[in-house]
Order: C-alpha cells, then sequence, then structure tokens
C-alpha cells in the first residue's frame, strides 16, 4: 500500500479545482482497504472517499486527512431467476460497463451511458439519465462499515434509494465504503426510450430501436449538451448536471405556474412521485438570466448545457462556489425555489 503525501486533488475530478490531499492511497482489494482505514484512524485523520471525481467539489483548502481512492475492479456475471447478474468492482469505469452490458444485449442501464465516474459511485446518489436510475437495476450492495470494521452486504431496500439519493448521502453519510456493486439485467430486453429528447431523437425510426442504437444516441445527445467527456472540449471541464431538478408538492407546483403565467410562459415538468411534479432546473436557471454560454470571467455556464457550471480554465473551487449561490439566490427571488446542488462537496 502506497501513501503518498500532499497530492493535487483538482487533476483528479472533472471540474479540475481544490487543492492538495495530505494524504492520498490508491487501493485494489478490499484487505488494502481495510489497512488504509486503520492507518487513518492511529493518525485520527479524516477520511474522504473517491471515485471517478466527475460529480465533486473539492475546496481550495484541499483534503486535511485520508483521500482513499477505490480501484477494485473485475466484473464477474451469473445467470439467476431469468436475470443477468452483474457483480462489479466499484472502481471499474461506469460507461465501460455499460458498454459491455449493452454488447451482451442485457437492458437496464443503457440510457444511463456515456456518465463519467466509477461503478462505486453511482449508487451513492442514485445516478440516473434519460428516463433511468440505478436504483432500477441494483441487487445488492458490498459495503464496507466503517461504524464497526465490518463487510456488509447491503440489498436493494437497505439503500433507500430516492430521487438523487441514498442513505449513503443521507442518512449514513460517511459511514460505507461500497466495494461492488451487483445489477441485476434483463436479457434481450427492450430498450427504453420513454424520455422526451430520446423520443425525439427516434422520431420517424423504423422499428424499436435496439439496445446499443440507444446507448448510441444517449452518448450523442450528452455530447451535445456538453455532459460527455471529450477531450479539448471546455464545456467539459464541469461537475456535469449541477443542480437536482425540483420536485414539488401541488401547491408549490401552482404557485410557480403563476409565477410563470405572469410572465407569459410555461414551465415544463413531469410526474414524480404520488401528487408531485418534477420541473427542470435548467430551464429554471435560464429563465433567471444565466443562459448558455453565460460569463465572460473563469466560471460561466456551458454553451451547451444550462445547468453545467464550467471551469473556464483557471477558476478556483471559490469562484465556482459564489456562482453556484449567486444563481440559486437569483432563482429564488424570481420563481420562489431554491435550487439543492447536485455535487458532492469536500473539505468546506
Amino acid at each position: 500500500m502506497l501513501i503518498q503525501e500532499h497530492v493535487a486533488l483538482a487533476p483528479l475530478t472533472t471540474l479540475k479545482v481544490g487543492g492538495p490531499a495530505r494524504y492520498l492511497v490508491e487501493v485494489k482489494t478490499i484487505s488494502a482497504i481495510c489497512e488504509a482505514v486503520a492507518f487513518a484512524r492511529i493518525r485520527d485523520l479524516p477520511l474522504f472517499v473517491l471515485g471517478g471525481g466527475s460529480n465533486l467539489v473539492v475546496s481550495d483548502a484541499g483534503w486535511p486527512g485520508l483521500v482513499l481512492k477505490v480501484g477494485i475492479g473485475g466484473t464477474e456475471e451469473r445467470l439467476e431467476n431469468g436475470k443477468v447478474l452483474f457483480e462489479v468492482g466499484a472502481g471499474e469505469d461506469w460507461d465501460k460497463l455499460v458498454a459491455r452490458v449493452v454488447a451482451q444485449n442485457c437492458a437496464g442501464i443503457e440510457c444511463l451511458s456515456g456518465i463519467p465516474g466509477s461503478v462505486g459511485g453511482t449508487p451513492v446518489q442514485n445516478v440516473g439519465a434519460y428516463g433511468q436510475e440505478v436504483a432500477e437495476t441494483i441487487r445488492a450492495i458490498l459495503a464496507f462499515d466503517l461504524r464497526d470494521n465490518q463487510i456488509r452486504e447491503l440489498c436493494n431496500e437497505a439503500c433507500g434509494f430516492s430521487y438523487r439519493t441514498s442513505i449513503f448521502n443521507t442518512s449514513e453519510r460517511g459511514r460505507y465504503i461500497i466495494l461492488r456493486v451487483t445489477f441485476a439485467l434483463m436479457p434481450g430486453g427492450k430498450a427504453r426510450v420513454h424520455y422526451a429528447d430520446l423520443k425525439r431523437y427516434f422520431s420517424g425510426w423504423q422499428g424499436a430501436p435496439t439496445l446499443a442504437e440507444t446507448r448510441d444516441a444517449v452518448r450523442k445527445i450528452r455530447a451535445s449538451k456538453g455532459m460527455l467527456l471529450s477531450p479539448g472540449d471546455d464545456d467539459c471541464r464541469s461537475a456535469g448536471s449541477f443542480f437536482k431538478n425540483p420536485v414539488l408538492s401541488p401547491e408549490q407546483y401552482q404557485e410557480l405556474s403563476v409565477r410563470a403565467a405572469a410572465k407569459r410562459l410555461q414551465i415544463p415538468s413531469y410526474p414524480a412521485l404520488e401528487m408531485q411534479r418534477k420541473v427542470s432546473a435548467a430551464w429554471l436557471v435560464e429563465h433567471s438570466g444565466f443562459s448558455k454560454g453565460f460569463g465572460s470571467g473563469r466560471v460561466g455556464i456551458s454553451r451547451k448545457h444550462a445547468l453545467a457550471i464550467v471551469n473556464r480554465g483557471e477558476a478556483t473551487a471559490t469562484d465556482i462556489v459564489e456562482f453556484q449561490q449567486q444563481i440559486q439566490q437569483r432563482v429564488e427571488d424570481i420563481w420562489g425555489i431554491r435550487l439543492v446542488p447536485e455535487p458532492v462537496f469536500v473539505g468546506f
């Protein structure tokens, strides 16, 4: 186990901001994780688990303790009750897993193509896109419980999945280190083409799109929005969608609709949970004065997607957070909605 000191964290994130870690170690086995945890405890160091760095804002001060980069790899497959189970190491690249699953004609995560990061990070925020979320296919999670130093298997229900949340980023934040994730996928299943962007893409299409065609469509749509990591594309220097789509009660939605009607606007929304509406955070941001390409300084809005805050090259974490707060305040003043950030904030 090689423990490095004073390691820059910015290059390990897609946003490319933040200070150094006091210590950093990359671990590829469960036993190495146990060693790293012991190292941190003996020295009374705070511990942070780093995945692919794609949904992360690291403070300019960095992290004063140990950063644990989980690199556990490997994928095992087996057939069980008509489903193909993929048991995947937390350090595996997420999009490579999606490509593998689609190539084997298994349905369930094809709409999650092109999302950066590692497999272990996907359950934390119940990653979702284009009408799918990982909670629909996760069968179980193997995790190291920092509370009592035990390896535990958590079933889907125990993870407390909801819209962009789980126990891993709410009630049990900081308790578990995810080691492996088991997905149950449908062999020969149909692609899910329910989301508006996908319906538009396939309008006039002859026959039902295959899983591979759907994956290709999702990646092209993401690329058009700057949400597919592409070398040389400045709009990719971001943490992805920076704000969650607000889920409103009927009363909140009615109030928002009245505000929109007063401006002769109609806010796009769709059903979410029972008796609730999910509204577009991107629409709220754009109609609060932050259009695509907004900003001429070190930080701004992506030219391709209003929800992506981008580092234009020399931004600091402070710049990012100040801009985030500016957007939140303006949206709240105009629309009465407080946007909730989606990334994980480290060292603040």
